[in-house]
């Protein structure tokens, strides 16, 4: 073969292979486009493309009285597209960017204009589609924002572009913090109302398509979400904000006066087992005390003397004891413990004056007798009561209540009845003990307590609460009137009787001193206290239910009268100055032959809202704002004062606020001497008048 051939052949070889590489090639290119082409334009969208989750609004949270505790709102990231429909005229941007720039930076004061316009210039020259401008912008400040040059053009035009974030806030901050509580996916066990409601309050999400642009910044495709999110539904809580604010100013004040570790204060509706309050405090600096741990519901300790409101319970429904049965205090030795009275002994004294005065010798001497020889006969009383279940209750942390009985391993068969007796040897949290006491307020019948009355979305009940009942009857009427007795009977004559006895209206409840056992050191070596207080009120017609539980005061003693007594006694004053339904109100019969109470001249809406609270029903003679006063001798309370503009308005027998009132409100001046009601006015009613005119009212 010569040269020519032999080179002609490689040519053709060569070529062959180009050619058939070419075939190949546009058969994969054949494959990948009409064969393959969904699969692979899927995967091509999403690498460039994704939907995100867009959070839903959350459901607010509400007190008993409509106040909002929780709530939702919008906070904005603002971004900006520098190449919108709306700016793609480079001379129109170039016009406006430094107005722009000295408004931003007059706005957040974060940047000079120079700074923002440089920022801005670069940005468009680099044709960012989605470059941060400010994030954390609420709603107002957007609504003045989208003025500014350039974003005035138009909402998406303008190039702006506002990211909606929830942010979620607590108007009356730290007011039931703890029980609101907090919702977060990074945290295992929920906490508080949020927590608990969860499902309900975070709504359903929505998605919204977004793309990947140059550096790997994902932005929206289209200006509004592809699948809107759904709000959350509104939870009613049984809070009432009034009472809640009371408990944690009454129980921060003591806690800061007696240098105590922590406190609890909860606050129950006896007839509806609502939570009206509950408040939690943990010392974390000297004076300085923050809600970090919720003790009304997870606090388990040593109920101490609270606890013997059970054991006298049991002891009068097996009728192993009365009232009037006569019992020594002081001492008691039981096999390794001498049980003593921390006040010393009060002799030979009735079952009723040992309970009233907290004879812990008494108590455990009695239980002890009554139930030697058949401990567990004592203990069934407790399980009955289910004093050793939870309470399942709405928000989430309860703690499992310890109560023994013969058959556990640590139940000593000498030590430990007598004990428990006096509320040792087992663990109780406060609200769990508030409800026992809660029971008997309300004649046996002893419910849950509940924190949520009603879900609702969109203002339309989906679901409602009522308390679930535990026990229908603890206990016999005979043995619930006797115990009644003896609780009224701690404040009016025993370990309450000089702190927390009011004689306006009745509280019945017991005082409680227990040592705080410090793990495997147990009592002795530790000497760290908790002093409580639980009762109701008013006593002969229970409203409310309350428990103050006060740990490791270190200041001004730690018993349970003179520790907790001042905050329950601060609390129920102030609920009962406020709540005119536990009044009682004044007969027909009394108003028929008593004078109706005399008022100032004044505000008639005010004066017949007086009235009417005070359950006095009496004969109005006045239809206008305001009224002149008068003798009620004859039943007439008010009489009309008519208001007519240019003529001197008759401010006599007015209260200072009223007078001022109307003569500010008729254009003139007041000089005002003496103090009390009006006697005098220097301008006569009826007269007529100009503004800037000086007029002296005389009071007394």
């Amino acid at each position: 073969m010569n040269i020519r051939n032999n080179i002609l052949l490689r040519v053709y070889i060569a070529f062959g292979f180009i050619v058939i590489f070419s075939m190949l090639v546009v058969g994969q290119l054949i494959r990948v486009q009409f064969v393959e082409g969904k699969k692979w334009q899927a995967m091509a969208d999403s690498l460039s493309t994704r939907y995100i989750k867009i959070e839903a609004a959350r459901g607010n949270i509400y007190s008993s009285d409509g106040s909002l505790l929780a709530t939702s709102v919008p906070e904005y990231e603002l971004r900006m597209d520098m190449l919108a429909g709306g700016i793609k005229d480079d001379d129109f941007f170039y016009e406006k960017v430094d107005s722009l720039a000295i408004k931003l930076s007059e706005f957040f004061k974060d940047k000079s204009a120079k700074e923002y316009s440089r920022f801005l210039r670069n940005a468009r020259a680099e044709k960012m589609r989605y470059v941060l401008i400010k994030r954390k912008v609420n709603y107002q400040e957007l609504k003045e924002i989208r003025k500014f040059p350039i974003y005035n053009v138009g909402k998406y035009t303008g190039g702006l572009i506002a990211v909606q974030q929830n942010k979620r806030i607590l108007p009356f901050k730290d007011l039931a913090a703890r029980t609101i509580g907090y919702s977060n996916e990074n945290v295992k066990n929920p906490v508080g109302l949020e927590g608990a409601y969860s499902e309900y309050i975070k709504g359903v999400s929505g998605q919204r398509l977004m793309q990947r642009i140059s550096g790997g910044v994902w932005k929206p495709v289209n200006d509004e979400a592809e699948i809107a999110p759904k709000d959350g539904s509104d939870i009613i809580s049984t809070i009432d904000i009034n009472i809640q604010d009371l408990a944690q100013n009454a129980l921060k004040k003591q806690l800061i006066k007696s240098n105590a570790h922590h406190g609890t204060v909860i606050v129950m509706e006896v007839q509806t087992g609502e939570v009206k309050a509950v408040a939690n405090y943990t010392k974390v600096a000297e004076g300085e005390y923050k809600e970090l741990f919720n003790y009304a519901i997870a606090g388990n300790q040593d109920p101490g003397s609270t606890f013997k409101l059970a054991s006298f319970m049991a002891l009068l429904e097996d009728r192993l004891i009365d009232t009037n049965t006569m019992v020594n205090t002081g001492t008691l030795q039981v096999p390794g413990k001498l049980i003593t009275d921390s006040h010393g002994s009060i002799g030979r004294v009735t079952v009723k004056r040992a309970f009233e005065e907290s004879s812990n010798a008494a108590i455990a001497y009695l239980v002890n007798e009554g139930y030697r020889d058949n401990q567990a006969a004592f203990t069934e009383h407790l399980y009955r009561w289910k004093l050793n279940q939870k309470m399942n209750l709405q928000i989430p942390g309860e703690a499992q209540p310890v109560i023994k009985n013969p058959s556990n391993k640590s139940w000593h068969k000498g030590l430990t009845l007598p004990q428990m007796a006096y509320g040792y040897e087992m663990q109780i949290t406060p609200l769990k003990m508030l409800s026992f006491y809660n029971a008997v307020a309300n004649n046996g019948k002893y419910i849950a307590p509940i924190f949520v009355k009603e879900i609702r979305w969109l203002g339309n009940p989906i679901q409602q609460f009522k308390a679930p009942v535990l026990n229908e009857k603890i206990c016999s009427d005979e043995t619930l009137n006797k115990v009644k007795a003896m609780l009224e009977g701690v404040v009016v004559n025993g370990s309450g009787k000089r702190v927390v006895y009011n004689p306006l209206y009745k509280i019945a409840g017991k005082t409680g001193t227990a040592q705080v056992a410090d793990d495997n050191k147990g009592y002795v070596a530790n000497r760290k206290y908790q002093a409580s207080f639980v009762g109701y009120f008013p006593a002969d017609k229970p409203k409310y239910s309350m428990i103050v539980v006060i740990n490791e005061p270190k200041a001004g003693g730690y018993y349970g009268a003179l520790v907790s007594g001042p905050v329950f006694r601060e609390v129920a004053d102030r609920i009962y100055a406020s709540d005119m339904s536990m009044y009682n109100s004044i007969s027909e019969n009394l108003i028929g032959n008593t004078k109706i109470p005399e008022a100032k001249a004044g505000s008639t809406k005010s004066t017949k809202q007086v009235y009417t609270a005070l359950g006095i029903k009496s004969l109005y003679a006045s239809n206008a704002e305001y009224y002149s006063a008068v003798n009620t001798d004859n039943g007439i309370v008010v009489t009309d004062n008519k208001i007519i503009k240019g003529v001197m308005p008759n401010v006599k027998g007015m209260g200072l606020k009223d007078a001022l009132f109307l003569i500010g409100n008729a254009g003139l001046k007041a000089r005002v001497v003496g103090k009390g009601k009006v006697i005098s006015q220097s301008i006569e009613e009826g007269t007529k008048i100009g503004k800037g005119l000086a007029v002296s009212i005389e009071l007394q």
